[in-house]
């Protein structure tokens, strides 16, 4: 492995990390920033997929108490049965629809210009989901109902197209549905253990053939990396959320994605061309 290479793995484990739990779109971010540094291909597919379970390992320790809870009062306890039956229907519409369509998401939706198209879009629907009042009926994950989660599930199903990010579809759409906004948040992340496991498990099956011994050290890198800054970036998030609303994300999805747009347009960077 050489430095380039290492430096790649250092950035791209960064991206994710900070961008996987907040609702800007860490596949969209993969993306741009892959093709900025020109890092694609095979490797890059099976790079993705450790990473990923790096930034879900953050999440599984940041709730690691209540993850116990629920699975030690599975046996004993209602609310633990209820929590667990509204994950798996909140997670079962992103199952069926990911198998049905997945490979031509990826084919005809992976690059920038769809990217930034999506950024820009879900912003301007977050600014306006944020300025609506809001009436809640739940104020804590274990006051959702079946229905919340179902609801929930379907907005999450949004994300396969990239750059609208699976975080912002299912935190905006627990507060359209009457989640609180620490709840949204909170069951976005519980949400996001059994998607992006089995998203993980799924493509790591498809495409075991590109994991090889000697990409080791890089897979390690991206790893690390991306746990590390998930967990800074989760933390963060849970406090910045307890006094400010999701404008400022929204704000940044609509620049960041006028940005690209713009360098397209002007044709400063050829992003209509460019691949993951």
């Amino acid at each position: 492995m050489d430095l380039w290479t290492a430096f790649q793995a250092l950035i791209l484990g960064v991206v994710e990390g900070l961008t996987e739990f907040l609702p800007i779109s860490s596949t969209g971010h993969q993306i741009i920033v892959a093709d900025l540094l020109d890092f694609g291909g095979e490797r890059a597919i099976a790079f993705n997929i450790i990473i990923q379970l790096g930034a879900i390992l953050a999440v599984v320790w940041e709730f690691r108490r209540k993850i116990l809870d629920v699975v030690t009062g599975l046996p004993t306890q209602p609310s633990a049965r209820r929590f667990t039956a509204n994950l798996l229907i909140a997670f079962m519409p992103a199952v069926v629809l990911g198998v049905l369509f997945s490979n031509l998401i990826h084919e005809y939706l992976f690059n920038p210009i769809t990217v930034a198209t999506a950024l820009v879009v879900g912003g301007v629907i977050m600014l306006w989901a944020e300025q609506r009042q809001h009436e809640v009926h739940a104020e804590t994950v274990d006051e959702i109902t079946w229905k919340d989660a179902l609801k929930v599930g379907f907005a999450q199903c949004l994300a396969m197209i990239p750059g609208t990010s699976r975080s912002g579809s299912t935190i905006i759409g627990g507060l359209l549905f009457g989640l609180s906004r620490k709840t949204a948040t909170e069951f976005s992340f519980f949400l996001a253990m059994p998607t992006m496991v089995a998203a993980a498990v799924y493509s790591g099956f498809k495409y075991r053939h590109l994991f090889v011994p000697a990409d080791l050290p890089v897979f390690a890198i991206g790893f690390v990396t991306a746990f590390i800054f998930a967990m800074i970036a989760v933390k963060a998030l849970l406090k910045f959320i307890a006094s400010h609303s999701y404008a400022a994300f929204a704000w940044y999805r609509i620049v960041f994605g006028l940005f690209i747009l713009a360098t397209w347009q002007f044709g400063w960077v050829d992003w209509a061309a460019a691949r993951p």
